[in-house]
């Protein structure tokens, strides 16, 4: 079940945009992924939008800046290069039509220029060793090892960026 107060604040969003587009962000492991799936599966508009989730842009491991400078392009564009985490390279061109709902989630979905196309910002809580604890269990030593780095360049955004600050609603994981 998705938050009372993002469920209206889509249906609102719904009826007063002609392309609603969604942003989340947070915290590695603080439920971003989870809220954005229910959210497509409880979408109350007649087209079921289109998700977009950042770990498919970041650059590999030192990313973060790189994919979040992506999303207004992302926003406005019919599309995004991805990004090949098996082989470290870029992947795949991801088609996106310009005319269907988005939801775009991920640590650095939230910034000024992103948050100035968009429609609904939401910015996901949870305490760093919660997070921590539920990124490994998820994604094992792959993100264990890489932990520091990516806490290193989530300060940085959270910092430059301020997305808690932009968010049209706080929710804690």
């Amino acid at each position: 079940m998705v938050d009372s107060r993002v469920t209206a604040a889509v249906r609102q969003l719904v009826q007063r945009d002609e392309r609603p587009v969604v942003l989340i962000d947070g915290g590695a492991g603080s439920g971003k992924t989870t809220l954005a799936q229910k959210l497509v599966a409880a979408w109350s508009g007649t087209t079921r939008p289109q998700l977009v989730s950042l770990d498919d842009l970041y650059p590999g491991w030192g990313g973060l800046a790189a994919a979040s400078a992506a999303v207004p392009d992302l926003i406005t564009g019919g599309g995004y290069a991805s990004w090949d985490w098996a082989r470290s390279r870029p992947g795949p061109w991801r088609t996106l039509d310009p005319e269907r709902p988005l939801i775009v989630e991920g640590c650095g979905a939230i910034t000024p220029a992103s948050a100035a196309l968009s429609g609904l910002t939401v910015w996901v809580d949870l305490d760093a060793s919660e997070r921590r604890r539920r990124a490994i269990a998820r994604d094992g030593d792959s993100f264990a090892t890489h932990w520091d780095e990516w806490a290193d360049q989530e300060t940085a955004h959270w910092r430059s960026d301020r997305p808690r600050d932009l968010a049209d609603v706080i929710l804690r994981s």
